[in-house]
C-alpha cells in the first residue's frame, strides 16, 4: 500500500491510500461468492455460482460496490496501523479518487491533543468564609415555619400572619406590542413581614407584604408601585404599575416555642443545641462544596488559557449530543418534550445546537485539561477503591431508582461496565482537581493515599430531616443554561 497524510486545520487528517490492482479482484471474487449466497442463481448452490456467471445474474456496478466495501474494511485498519495515526473515533470515506489502480481518501479524526501550561505557577486566593451564626439561625426559623399552626381568624391583618389573596397589576403606561397585563388575578399566600425583615425578596416587589397589615378577609385594596431600573425582573424595570389586591382570608400563624422538645420533634436531636450543631455542620459541608466548586471552575479557566488544546469536530458534535440527551431528560422529570421546548424558545433543533456549541466546548477543554493534569500527575484510582466507590453508588441508585430499573441496570454487562467506567473518570477528575487547588494555594499536593483518605472523610455528613428547608438558603444549582 502507498500512503499519503495530509493534515487538517480542524484536527482531522485526509488519509490517501493506493492499494495493488490484485487485492481489488481478489476483493470481487468474495464480493461474488457472497452475493451468490443471498441471490438465487440457477444451476448453482448458495455461494458457488463464478464470478462470471453472478456478474451477469446481478451486473458488473453490484459486484464492484460490494468489492470496495470489502477492501475498504481489510484496507483501512491496515493503513492506520502503517501510518501510525492514533483516531480519535470512526473515519469516513470521503472519495474513491481512482479505481485504476485502487485509490482511496479517508478523512479521520485525530485523537485529542493538550500542551498544558505552566500550570504549577498558578496561585489563586484561597478565601473560605465561616458559617454565621445567622445563617444557622435562619435554618431554625425555616423549620419553626414548617410547624407553624395556621388558624382563620376575624380581625385585620398583623405582622406575622398568614394572607390568602387574589393579586392584579397592570403597566400604567405599556409600550406599543406591550401587554397592558403584569399579574392576572393570582391566587398567592403571603406571610406578612415585620419591619426589621429582610423584605428584599418579597413578591412582587420589596415590602409588598406590608401593604396588607390592617386588611381584613373581604377587603379589597388599589395602590401603585413604580418598579426601580434595576429591578430583578428585567421587563419590570423602570414600569410604573396599578396593583389590585382582593383579601380571602387572614389566619395567624403560632410557631412552635424553641426548646429541645422541637429539636427532638425535627430528628434524632436530643437537644436543641445539638439541631444547631448539626446545621451547622450541613451548612458548612455545603459552603465548602459550593466554594471549591466556583474555585475550581476559575482555576481551570485559568489552566485552559494557557493551554494548547486541539480536538476534531466529531467530539464537538458528540457534547451537543450529551447536552441535548441530559436537556431531554430534565424536561422528562418536568412532563415536558422537546418539542414544546424548542416552539417556547422559538427555534429549532440546529439552533439549540448551536447554542450549546460554547458550553460544549468549555467542557471539552476542561475536561482534556484535567485528564492530562492527572496523568501528568500520577493520579490512578485502585481496584478497592473503584469498587468501594461503584458499591456506594450502586447504593444510592437502588434507593432512588424503580427496582425493576435498577435490577436491569445490574443485569446488563454494558450498563455495568459503562457505569464503572464512568465512576472511574469521576474519580480521577475530582482528585485532580484536589490536586490542582492544593497547587495553586501554595500547598503540597496529596500522595495517592492522602487523596484516598479525602475521598472517605468528605462524603456528606448525616443530614437532618430539614435538609430541603436549609438547602434553599445555602446551595442552589444550575444544571444547564437552558
Amino acid at each position: 500500500m502507498k500512503i499519503d497524510i495530509q493534515p487538517r486545520e480542524d484536527h482531522q487528517v485526509i488519509l490517501t491510500v493506493e492499494v495493488e490492482p490484485q487485492m481489488l479482484e481478489d476483493a470481487k471474487a468474495r464480493a461474488a461468492r457472497h452475493i451468490s449466497k443471498h441471490t438465487k442463481i440457477p444451476g448453482f448452490r448458495p455461494g458457488k455460482a463464478p464470478l462470471a456467471v453472478v456478474q451477469r445474474t446481478v451486473g458488473a456496478e453490484a459486484i464492484l460496490e460490494e468489492a470496495v466495501e470489502l477492501l475498504i474494511n481489510d484496507v483501512y485498519p491496515k493503513a492506520l496501523d502503517e501510518s501510525g495515526i492514533e483516531p480519535y473515533g470512526p473515519g469516513s470515506l470521503e472519495n474513491v479518487k481512482s479505481m485504476t489502480p485502487p485509490v482511496f481518501e479517508f478523512i479521520v479524526p485525530l485523537r485529542a491533543e493538550v500542551e498544558l501550561g505552566d500550570y504549577q505557577s498558578i496561585r489563586l486566593p484561597y478565601e473560605l468564609s465561616d458559617i454565621r451564626d445567622e445563617e444557622v439561625e435562619n435554618v431554625i426559623s425555616g423549620l419553626l415555619e414548617q410547624q407553624a399552626v395556621v388558624e382563620p381568624v376575624e380581625r385585620k391583618a398583623q405582622e406575622g400572619d398568614l394572607i390568602y389573596l387574589h393579586l392584579d397589576a397592570h403597566r400604567k403606561q405599556p409600550k406599543e406590542g406591550e401587554s397592558q397585563t403584569i399579574i392576572d388575578n393570582r391566587a398567592i399566600p403571603v406571610v406578612v413581614l415585620k419591619e426589621d425583615d429582610d423584605s428584599s425578596n418579597d413578591w412582587p416587589f420589596p415590602g409588598f407584604s406590608r401593604k396588607l397589615i390592617d386588611l381584613s378577609s373581604g377587603e379589597e385594596v388599589s395602590f401603585e408601585y413604580d418598579f426601580p431600573e434595576d429591578a430583578a425582573n428585567e421587563s419590570l424595570q423602570g414600569v410604573k404599575a396599578d396593583f389590585h389586591v382582593s383579601v380571602d382570608a387572614v389566619n395567624s400563624r403560632t410557631l412552635p416555642e424553641l426548646n429541645d422538645e422541637f429539636a427532638q420533634s425535627v430528628g434524632d436531636f436530643p437537644t436543641l443545641d445539638s439541631l444547631r450543631s448539626q446545621i451547622r455542620k450541613n451548612l458548612e459541608e455545603q459552603n465548602l462544596e459550593m466554594y471549591h466548586e466556583t474555585y475550581d471552575e476559575d482555576l481551570l479557566e485559568k489552566v485552559v488559557e494557557m493551554s494548547s488544546i486541539k480536538y476534531p469536530p466529531q467530539m464537538l458534535e458528540h457534547e451537543i449530543d450529551h447536552l441535548i440527551q441530559h436537556l431531554k431528560e430534565r424536561l422528562e422529570r418536568q412532563r415536558l418534550d422537546m418539542d414544546l421546548y424548542l416552539k417556547s424558545r422559538q427555534m429549532d433543533l440546529d439552533g439549540l445546537r448551536e447554542e450549546l456549541k460554547p458550553l460544549a466546548e468549555a467542557r471539552i477543554k476542561k475536561s482534556l485539561v484535567l485528564f492530562d493534569v492527572a496523568d501528568q500527575l500520577k493520579i490512578n484510582v485502585s481496584p478497592d477503591d473503584l469498587q468501594a466507590e461503584t458499591e456506594r453508588t450502586l447504593g444510592d441508585f437502588s434507593r432512588i431508582m424503580p427496582e425493576k430499573e435498577f435490577r436491569k441496570m445490574v443485569a446488563s454487562q454494558e450498563e455495568r461496565s459503562d457505569l464503572i467506567g464512568n465512576i472511574m473518570m469521576d474519580m480521577i477528575i475530582v482528585r485532580a482537581k484536589e490536586q490542582l487547588r492544593d497547587i495553586a494555594r501554595g500547598l503540597e499536593p496529596k500522595s495517592s493515599d492522602q487523596l484516598q483518605e479525602t475521598d472517605d472523610t468528605e462524603k456528606p455528613a448525616a443530614e437532618v430531616e430539614s435538609e430541603n428547608a436549609s438547602s434553599e438558603t445555602v446551595d442552589g444549582e444550575d444544571e444547564e443554561n437552558n
